[in-house]
């Protein structure tokens, strides 16, 4: 099969796969830690693939170029050899751990989703959006720990959407500035990005109502993320549930200031950060539903998602 070489000025220079984790995704690197060599070398792997990816779109000085290098990724992900020289370690990866593509074309089907302007219409297109760029993850997170259990699948993908919801409700103005609206057209209203990063005191008001009610989305699907952490392995259990109650962190960062994210940016800093690993570690302990793998997935909160892409 021949693939379409990603132009060079969209390829991202390649940086080792723990150097990527740590300068962009602070927070799972602050959790990583408690995953143990092996899984925590994978996750960092898997990290540095996904952020590659985003940064196609990111980074990329032309648009045109941009959706040229996503069609040669996803033609070499499909045909399993060609495209960029990262994604060699990713087919390791693949082949340590039974890694599928069809989560990896989903993420590039949601990066894809970011070139141009973007307006969410509805709670339905953002949880599928989520799913793509973050639900995604989390399933390939389950072959990453070794997790192969199908009754995992679902909580995976839920605790991926619940982060990538608070990113979103973190980043309001940061990505109107990339002329990106996340919030929902039929919570928001007919707000342009320009409106936002200026808004009037009634949008403001309709601005903070529809961060609130993104938030209050995310604590479910960060319900039922924790729900599933017993297929995990115990020290990954404590591991992404350090890293949820981080991210939940940030979405409590964001209601303390009165849900204003239009020209701000909630922080966790690192003694925040410790604070949750220890509430982390204490739910650990004192939880037993933590531990236990009875938990029922609520259908509802993949409404969006039928048929679910893990068949």
């Amino acid at each position: 099969m021949n693939t379409v070489p990603a132009p060079a000025e969209c390829l991202p220079q390649l940086e080792a796969a723990g150097d990527v984790l740590a300068r962009h995704g602070r927070s799972f690197h602050f959790a990583s830690h408690l995953l143990g060599a092996r899984h925590g070398a994978r996750a960092a792997r898997l990290y540095a693939f996904c952020r590659r990816v985003d940064d196609l779109v990111d980074e990329a000085s032309d648009p045109q170029a941009a959706a040229a290098a996503l069609d040669g990724l996803e033609a070499a992900l499909r045909a399993g050899c060609g495209g960029p020289a990262w994604l060699a370690e990713l087919r390791e990866l693949q082949t340590e751990t039974g890694l599928s593509a069809r989560p990896m074309l989903d993420l590039v089907e949601g990066v894809r989703s970011d070139l141009g302007e973007v307006a969410v219409q509805d709670q339905d297109a953002l949880t599928v959006y989520a799913y793509r760029v973050a639900g995604s993850v989390g399933l390939m997170m389950c072959s990453v720990l070794d997790v192969h259990d199908r009754r995992a699948f679902p909580f995976a993908v839920d605790l991926g959407i619940a982060m990538q919801l608070t990113n979103i409700a973190r980043d309001v103005g940061a990505d109107a500035l990339l002329g990106r609206r996340y919030l929902p057209a039929d919570w928001l209203g007919a707000a342009t990005t320009d409106q936002i990063l200026a808004p009037d005191p009634g949008l403001q008001e309709r601005l903070r109502a529809a961060t609130a009610r993104l938030l209050d989305l995310a604590d479910q699907y960060y319900a039922s993320g924790e729900a599933g952490l017993g297929f995990l392995p115990v020290r990954a259990r404590l591991a992404i549930l350090t890293a949820a109650r981080v991210y939940r962190g940030i979405g409590a960062r964001i209601a303390s200031a009165g849900y204003r994210s239009w020209d701000q940016r909630a922080v966790v800093g690192a003694a925040g950060k410790w604070g949750y690993a220890a509430s982390a570690l204490l739910a650990f302990g004192l939880r037993p539903s933590l531990h236990s793998q009875q938990a029922l997935h609520q259908v509802a909160l993949h409404r969006a998602l039928r048929p679910v892409p893990w068949g």
